[in-house]
């Protein structure tokens, strides 16, 4: 039993309708050029809108898509501060201590002299003989100044460390640099080093540090 054939189409049959179209009566179209003419129509019609308004408005909607993208990344970053806001705090207070604590441990310009006697000081306690003490020029820094003093001593091992001890124990900072031990032929020992102490600068050496500071960098121009 033979399945029964579908229909063919009758290509000639619809191309003929297309040429007999009169364009001043589209009432009497057949229904497949309207059909036909309706589809170019719609894809045009979606063409151009997508050409002319739908293409921009997908543009702006991608900017704003990663302008919210960045804003909730702000919020996020922002957020994060404000809750370690109060630990930065508590950091900045404890490093304010810190700094006030070893600012405290410099001495001012007119407590030098009583340290430079309390180094004298350190060193007759312990029996140690100075054969040299003696202060060299201030190395000024950003706040504060350094003063090297160079010393000579004369004793025995134990001594020379106790003497270290005690400078190291002074209220103030203090350093010993450039140690050098030799035997004598008395038996005893001698010690050359750099002893060295520092300043804090006061508001007018701070002051005139930055002035000249500045007027050097307009120099350089």
């Amino acid at each position: 039993m033979k399945k029964p054939s579908l229909p063919g189409i009758n290509f000639q049959a619809i191309a003929e309708d297309f040429r007999r179209l009169n364009p001043n009566d589209v009432g009497t179209w057949p229904l497949l050029p309207r059909i036909a003419v309706l589809a170019v129509l719609f894809v045009a019609l979606v063409a151009a809108g997508w050409w002319f308004v739908w293409q921009d408005q997908l543009d702006a909607l991608d900017a704003k898509r990663a302008e919210e993208v960045k804003l909730k990344d702000d919020f996020l970053s922002k957020k994060r501060q404000a809750v370690n806001l109060d630990l930065h705090l508590q950091q900045l207070n404890e490093i304010d201590r810190s700094f006030g604590a070893l600012l405290k441990q410099l001495p001012n310009k007119a407590e030098v002299d009583s340290l430079l006697v309390e180094i004298n000081q350190a060193g007759l306690g312990r029996g140690l003989q100075f054969e040299l003490f003696k202060p060299g020029s201030e190395l000024v820094k950003e706040f504060y100044a350094e003063l090297p003093i160079s010393v000579k001593l004369v004793g025995n091992y134990h001594d020379f460390g106790a003497f270290a001890g005690d400078i190291g124990r002074l209220s103030r900072i203090v350093t010993l640099n450039n140690i050098s031990i030799n035997a004598q032929r008395d038996g005893l020992l001698t010690l050359d080093a750099v002893t060295k102490t520092f300043r804090y600068l006061d508001e007018e050496e701070i002051a005139a540090q930055k002035k000249a500071a500045q007027a050097a960098k307009k120099g350089r121009r």
